[in-house]
C-alpha cells in the first residue's frame, strides 16, 4: 500500500508521452569513475576491494541486518566476498561500483547501475547497501547523488529508476528523500532468498533532475551543516517542495 507521501510525490507529474525523441544510443555505464568532495564511485576490483567490503559488511551493530532485503549476504568470511566481487566485476548489466571515502580511502558500501536500456535511455540504480558507519551519513547521500547525476546529466539518460522490496520502508523513504517519485507496487515481482517479493517502483526523469540536483547541491553544501555536522535543513524538506 502506498503512503500519503508516496501518493503526493506522484500526483502532479507532467506526462511527456508521445513527444518526438531523436534517434540515438545512450552510452554504457561500464568503467564509470567519478567523485565528489567527500566520496568517489569506482568500478569493482575484486583483488583491491575484498578486505574493505568485508569489513564494511561485518562491522558495527547487527551488520547481518544490512542484507535483510538483499539477494546476497550476510558474509562470514572474505572468501565469500571475493567470490562475489569476481562475479560482479565481470558483470556488464548490472554494472557494479564501490563507494570510497576520499579522506580515509576506505570503502563504505557498493551498488550498481542495472536494467540498462541504452536504446531508450533508461536505467536503474540498485543493489545498494552501506556499512553501518555510512548509514544516515552525508557520504551515503553524496554517492547516490553522484550516481544520479552521472546517469541523468553526464550520460543524459531519460529515466532513472529505483526499485525495492515493498516491505523495505527505509528504502522507500530514501527514494522520496532523494527526489524519486512513486509509481506503484508490482505484485509477485520476483523471488529473493526463497521468498516472494512485491516491488515498489520509483523513478526520476531527465526533465525533473535539474530541480532535484539543485536541492541536492543545497543540502550537500558545507553551509547546510553546523560545527557539529548536524544538518540545518533536511533533504526531504527540499525535495518535497518539488512535488
Amino acid at each position: 500500500m502506498a503512503t500519503e507521501q508516496e501518493l503526493a510525490s506522484a500526483a502532479n507529474r507532467r506526462s511527456i508521452g508521445n513527444e518526438k525523441v531523436a534517434p540515438r544510443r545512450w552510452e554504457s555505464f561500464g568503467g564509470a569513475s567519478f567523485s565528489g568532495p567527500r566520496t568517489s564511485v569506482e568500478p569493482v576490483d575484486a583483488e583491491r576491494d575484498t578486505t574493505d567490503i568485508f569489513q564494511a559488511a561485518t562491522e558495527g551493530e547487527e551488520p547481518e541486518r544490512i542484507f535483510d532485503y538483499m539477494n546476497v549476504g550476510p558474509f562470514s568470511n572474505e572468501t565469500q566476498v571475493h567470490e562475489l566481487l569476481v562475479e560482479r566485476q565481470a558483470s556488464r548489466d548490472p554494472v557494479f561500483v564501490v563507494y570510497r571515502d576520499n579522506k580515509t580511502g576506505r570503502l563504505g558500501g557498493m551498488g550498481s547501475f542495472m536494467e540498462i536500456r541504452p536504446a531508450v535511455g533508461v536505467a536503474e540504480i540498485g543493489h545498494i547497501w552501506f556499512g553501518r558507519a555510512w548509514q544516515r551519513d552525508v557520504r551515503a547521500t553524496e554517492v547516490l547523488s553522484l550516481k544520479m547525476n552521472h546517469a541523468l546529466e553526464t550520460l543524459g539518460y531519460r529515466r532513472l529508476e529505483w526499485k525495492c522490496d515493498a516491505l523495505n520502508s527505509a528504502s522507500r523513504s530514501a527514494a522520496l528523500r532523494l527526489g524519486f517519485r512513486y509509481e506503484g507496487i508490482f505484485l509477485n515481482h520476483m523471488i529473493v532468498k526463497g521468498r516472494s517479493r512485491d516491488t515498489a517502483w520509483f523513478s526520476l526523469t531527465q526533465e525533473e533532475w535539474p530541480a532535484v540536483r539543485e536541492a541536492h547541491d543545497r543540502w550537500l553544501s558545507p553551509d547546510n551543516f553546523d560545527a557539529g555536522g548536524r544538518q540545518r535543513c533536511s533533504l526531504s524538506a527540499l525535495t518535497r517542495t518539488l512535488w
